[in-house]
């Protein structure tokens, strides 16, 4: 059996979205990350300057790999490699990529952050655990539930 701690909540604030169009592995798009906030057993705020890259699948699955950076409210910096997937209906999928609130209980969204902290600070902890989170795509943010494995 699992366990798991709640580690933080996470709330990016992303662009819209860039459709770079039909690719081998299916349809690329690209999402930045202008900013946000990290609340919980870290505490701090998301640098501007990350993406999630993104493939819709041919099936209609979302495919992600976000790549960002958290300055802790003391001043230490943590790289996020933040791996997942979407699934929902082809008509709910096509909402949000409008732009459009949905429900998200209509929405399979999980992730499995991978956190890089510097090996000297109070968040070395972080490099020695798995954690999974649910998430949620609202028109102009990401909220993200971070937990630790135990």
């Amino acid at each position: 059996m699992f366990e798991f701690a709640h580690v933080c909540d996470i709330e990016a604030i992303v662009g819209p979205i860039e459709d770079l169009g039909p690719m081998p592995h299916g349809r690329r798009r690209i999402i930045a990350i202008h900013g946000g906030t990290v609340r919980g057993r870290i505490n701090g705020a998301i640098l501007p300057g990350g993406a999630d890259w993104q493939y819709v699948r041919g099936d209609g699955l979302l495919e992600l790999i976000a790549r960002y950076a958290i300055r802790t409210d003391d001043g230490v910096d943590i790289a996020v490699t933040n791996r997942g997937m979407r699934r929902a209906s082809a008509e709910v999928q096509a909402a949000m990529s409008r732009g459009e609130a949905v429900d998200p209980k209509l929405v399979y969204f999980k992730t499995v952050p991978e956190f890089e902290a510097p090996v000297d600070s109070a968040y070395a902890w972080l490099n020695q655990s798995i954690f999974l989170a649910s998430a949620q795509r609202l028109p102009d943010r990401v909220q993200i539930k971070v937990h630790e494995v135990l």
